[in-house]
């Protein structure tokens, strides 16, 4: 059966002439599913009850089921947890700000990057997600929180450029402008540093902000907590930046979370002013979520709880010290903020639930496994912060 948010307007409008219809059915079509966020056809009230009923029969709308939601205490982020049609549990979370509402999506059940602090990966990659599944998540989470959605953030589970032929297809889905009519400005993608991939998403998608998680100034310090360095080292990464600021004339975000005694040092300031002076980039600092981990460890194992390879576990850098360190930078002519956190009473960060479920001996849910899991206090695949847009 076809998940009609898999498909393009191009591709709905072939599927729906396949089915007897005129072109233009496809664009109501579209409209009700992101203009409106409808999942039900019987609600498509300008669509003739005979082609709902050869839609229904055909297609399927709403792949994702909702099973749990959680908001924090203050209101100001509610996480949301859905069930895919094959058992792998996803994450999303809806953050309310003055002046918008931002949603923070998934883009892989799992991840294969790997990084130490982050639990997304614990488990390793079950698999990609499709783009209607992407779509899903925003829509599902507006009807959940009875909010509209201003601003997309990919930053949950998954590195989105690891996937990007479904994230590429979701971008130019939800900004269709027959449907949600999103600017493509409003989109934050978030990358560990996939060199190659950042070149296209300049290329392809130049309007969409990019966001790279850099967290160490140099190769040695990144390493230990990023594998991917390994690969594409801090300067590559940096100069892949560049390359999209120049091509795109949009700013880049360097995300920087700040780990007690590891990387929040004034030696660590000065080098990394160093290494992006002249740029023009944006410096996100944010001290380390470990809400309710008992300090997350750096180095995530099988069981998803062994202390880092120095027998130490690593903690959130305080504000105060956060500050300092954004002093230092912007001292040496590089913008930074501390990032404004939201959601700390409800661990809204990256992937806290898969680790948890591991941990209680089920690598992978089965059928209904996710039912409930937000009494667990597990999170979700963002932090739960702002996230500032060029």
């Amino acid at each position: 059966m076809v998940n009609l948010f898999d498909l393009s307007l191009e591709e709905l409008s072939g599927f729906v002439c396949s089915l007897g219809e005129k072109p233009f059915r496809a664009r109501q079509i579209y409209g009700w599913m992101y203009g409106k966020g409808v999942t039900d056809f019987s609600a498509m009230t300008d669509v003739p009850a005979a082609a709902r009923g050869r839609l229904q029969a055909a297609a399927a709308l709403e792949v994702l089921r909702p099973a749990g939601a959680v908001a924090s205490a203050d209101g100001g982020t509610t996480k949301l947890l859905f069930e895919t049609g094959d058992g792998e549990c996803i994450e999303a979370v809806f953050m309310r700000y003055k002046d918008r509402n931002s949603t923070c999506i998934s883009t892989q059940a799992g991840c294969r990057m790997g990084c130490r602090f982050c639990a997304s990966g614990a488990l390793g990659l079950a698999r990609n997600l499709s783009p209607g599944e992407m779509a899903l998540q925003v829509v599902l989470a507006e009807r959940a929180c009875g909010a509209r959605t201003k601003n997309i953030v990919l930053m949950g589970i998954g590195e989105p450029l690891d996937n990007y032929d479904s994230v590429r297809k979701f971008i130019e889905n939800i900004t269709d402008d027959h449907g949600r009519d999103l600017s493509r400005r409003a989109i934050t993608l978030s990358t560990c540093g996939v060199v190659p991939m950042i070149d296209r998403l300049a290329a392809e998608l130049p309007q969409v902000n990019l966001a790279v998680s850099l967290h160490a100034p140099d190769d040695v310090l990144r390493g230990q907590i990023m594998p991917v360095t390994k690969r594409w080292g801090v300067r590559e990464v940096v100069a892949a930046a560049a390359r999209h600021v120049e091509a795109t004339h949009r700013r880049a975000t360097f995300e920087y979370a700040l780990i007690e005694g590891f990387n929040d040092a004034p030696a660590q300031a000065n080098a990394l002013a160093a290494l992006l002076r002249g740029l023009n980039c944006l410096v996100n600092l944010i001290p380390l979520n470990t809400a309710g981990t008992g300090g997350m460890p750096c180095t995530v194992g099988a069981d998803g709880n062994p202390p880092d390879t120095n027998g130490a576990r690593y903690a959130g850098t305080g504000t105060a010290a956060a500050q300092r360190f954004r002093e230092a930078l912007g001292a040496r002519g590089v913008k930074a903020t501390v990032r404004r956190s939201l959601g700390a009473d409800i661990e809204a960060a990256c992937g806290q639930l898969r680790l948890r479920r591991r941990k209680a001996g089920a690598s992978r849910p089965a059928e209904g496994a996710c039912d409930g899991a937000e009494r667990d206090a597990a999170s979700f695949g963002h932090d739960g912060s702002e996230v500032l847009n060029g």
